[in-house]
């Protein structure tokens, strides 16, 4: 029989890192602080605090229970494996290899949250797709990419808000603005920030020539709490409504209530028209823009944190984080990761995570050599 002990002390190594980085005792001690808190009859007296309270604790419990599921496996998997070895039982050999893979899968999900290191990379995350050069084709990419970003939020159990879309005239999409949430939507969808490249044979062109198209997307932290990030001066803002209208489908609610805002300082400009009134689309069109104001402060604060909203570069030629290619060959190549992938169809589906996990390994070993 197969002898698996040099397999099952790797597990046992990885578990008893996972216990250090996951930080399994602090957890320990700071969820018995939470559950006490969260116990109090005037935990609802301030909303604010206590979504933070019972969402920390979610994560926290999420945390420990993930890491005390994967230590028992290994300890039945490994039981399991020494009895049959001791009995000679061939029979246990097809359990005891679904166990390890099932174990392994398990510690590869819980070892990408140790890449996750900055401020605010749990949080949710604001979202913006843009077309850039390559007229046509380029909306049309940019429709693409934002589908992409849905069908890959879908998979991971995220819930997506599409806050507003404009039509590309003949095809696709201009832009679109949409927030994901859920836990590390942020961490996950900043190794996305910048210029996307697509060479194929454009179905515009009636020679069937090849071009190539670029769109780009933006991410920044999204705060529930616009007060507790930034403070935004009435006067410094310019107020539009507008008729809803354009891309977006089922998601955009065809009225007068679109609200579009312009922060006169900076020149950002934020717009919502998914919500049933002119009132919600204000309020949630302020809180992305505190998101982008928040991100805007930061960086200027804090050079080094320049990674929040990735490097600002024109949307078309040289300036590229990723290419796919669908002729003459099919592949996607990350130039930052140099990871490389033949099935662009199962990427374009939103099978991304191989390319954010690359991305933020590259990202975590940047920072070392930077220190």
């Amino acid at each position: 029989m197969r002898d698996n002990s040099e397999t099952f002390e790797e597990l046992e190594r990885r578990v008893a890192e996972a216990h250090t980085y996951l930080r399994i005792e602090q957890a320990r001690e700071e969820i018995t602080q939470l559950e006490s808190r969260a116990a109090s009859p005037d935990l609802w007296d301030n909303q604010d605090e206590a979504r933070k309270i019972t969402g920390r604790l979610a994560n926290v419990r999420d945390d420990i229970e993930r890491w005390e599921k994967v230590r028992s496996e290994v300890d039945d998997a490994t039981t399991l494996d020494l009895l049959a070895r001791e009995e000679g039982d061939e029979s246990l050999a097809e359990e005891i290899e679904l166990a390890i893979s099932s174990i392994s899968n398990q510690l590869d999900d819980i070892e990408l949250l140790a890449l996750f290191s900055g401020e605010h990379d749990e949080n949710d995350a604001v979202c913006e797709v843009h077309s850039g050069a390559g007229g046509t084709d380029a909306c049309d990419w940019a429709e693409m990419v934002l589908r992409m970003y849905l069908r890959w939020a879908e998979s991971k159990g995220f819930e997506v808000e599409i806050q507003e879309a404009t039509d590309g005239g003949e095809a696709g999409i201009s832009s679109a603005t949409f927030i994901v949430k859920g836990r590390f939507a942020f961490g996950f969808l900043q190794a996305e920030r910048g210029v996307h490249r697509l060479v194929r044979i454009s179905p515009f062109d009636a020679q069937a020539r090849r071009h190539t198209a670029f769109c780009s997307l933006s991410a920044v932290p999204f705060f529930d709490d616009v007060s507790s990030e930034v403070t935004i001066d009435e006067k410094d803002l310019r107020i539009d409504t507008y008729r809803s209208s354009g891309a977006g489908g089922q998601h955009v609610n065809v009225t007068d209530s679109a609200v579009r805002i312009t922060h006169l300082p900076t020149g950002t400009v934020v717009a919502c028209q998914n919500e049933r009134s002119q009132h919600q689309n204000k309020d949630r069109a302020m809180q992305m823009l505190a998101a982008k104001l928040a991100d805007l402060q930061r960086r200027e604060r804090e050079a080094e944190l320049n990674a929040l909203a990735g490097e600002q570069r024109d949307v078309a030629w040289g300036s590229q984080i990723r290419s796919y290619v669908l002729h003459p060959y099919q592949q996607v190549k990350d130039l930052r990761s140099n990871l490389e992938l033949g099935n662009v169809d199962a990427v374009l589906d939103g099978d991304l995570d191989a390319l954010m996990e690359a991305f933020l390994q590259w990202q975590r070993s940047q920072r070392e050599v930077d220190s």
